[in-house]
């Protein structure tokens, strides 16, 4: 199973962990991304994702089809979310199921390193002072 998602709505770990529990998987693995107070040595205020969702969606699936391709991965979750999130919540959360955990651990890290690198998803940070776009790809 693959379910991907690009939604304004509050991302949970609780609605991943049922996508992903299947009796054959013995490891699930996931990756939170979490809106972080500081970067660069600047206090962060909220962050501001914007996306292409029709490509979007369309990459993320192929990112999940990749990684079954190389893992025997039973069960796939990429979810983004977009709009102003404030610090502490999650703008990503990535999981995968398998049998055995290395082929899990090895397909979480690979979609989210994917996702980083293809996904037409932007990134806004905004500070106390000022804000940035930190996402300009592809």
């Amino acid at each position: 199973m693959i379910n991907v998602l690009i939604s304004e709505d509050e991302l949970t770990i609780s609605s991943v962990e049922a996508m992903l529990s299947d009796a054959g998987s013995g490891g699930k693995v996931y990756f939170v991304g979490a809106v972080r107070n500081v970067t660069k040595g600047k206090k962060v205020t909220s962050l501001e994702f914007e996306c292409y969702e029709p490509m979007a969606l369309k990459e993320m699936n192929s990112i999940a089809l990749q990684a079954q391709a190389k893992w025997p991965i039973n069960n796939i979750v990429i979810h983004h979310r977009i709009g102003k999130l404030a610090v502490g919540e999650y703008p990503v959360i990535i999981g995968a199921a398998s049998a055995h955990r290395g082929d899990a651990f090895a397909a979480c890290q690979y979609m989210i390193d994917r996702l980083k690198e293809t996904v037409p998803i932007w990134k806004k940070e905004q500070f106390i002072d000022g804000e940035i776009w930190v996402s300009a790809h592809p």
